[in-house]
């Protein structure tokens, strides 16, 4: 907090202020890193969608294209979590949000009648949450050197494979 404070060209006690701990600064932070990056700007397609089809498939887009430029604090939050609350609080904060997008278009494909009868609403959510992990993306990007664009054509197809009705 002194770092932050210090950098700010503010006082300690004027941090405390605004942010009695350090659970809400990085909370705040990591949200104002998504209003700077307009993120409900990118996510407006999937919520306008038509159909559920459509908003699985904007919301695939939109959050796969984001993690890139959040990855860095991602890994940060990560890397701290195991030994600062601060940091887990703001990561499931964030991933709590990423939860919501998820649930958002399971919600609307069963809405329209095109969610798999193979999982409920709640597992297709945990399926979509856990296919769009940050985690994953690493792998395949930074790890497996796949493309960005063939990640989110990837991620499309599986999640539209597994969580859609037969489209036959």
């Amino acid at each position: 907090m002194s770092d932050i404070a210090k950098a700010a060209g503010i006082s300690r006690q004027a941090v405390y202020l605004n942010f009695p701990t350090r659970a809400e600064l990085l909370i705040a932070t990591t949200r104002h890193l998504d209003a700077v990056k307009n993120v409900d700007a990118r996510l407006a397609a999937s919520r306008n969608a038509a159909s559920g089809r459509q908003r699985l498939e904007a919301f695939i887009e939109a959050w796969g294209n984001y993690i890139p430029e959040i990855h860095g604090v991602a890994r940060a939050l990560v890397a701290m979590m195991e030994t600062d609350e601060a940091a887990k609080a703001a990561w499931v904060d964030r991933m709590a949000a990423v939860r919501e997008g998820c649930l958002a278009a399971v919600a609307a494909l069963k809405k329209d009648g095109a969610l798999s009868p193979d999982h409920n609403v709640s597992e297709a959510t945990d399926i979509l949450w856990s296919l769009l992990s940050v985690q994953t993306w690493e792998q395949l990007r930074l790890e497996c050197g796949w493309s960005q664009r063939r990640y989110v054509r990837t991620l499309k197809q599986l999640a539209s494979r597994v969580l859609i009705v037969d489209q036959a």
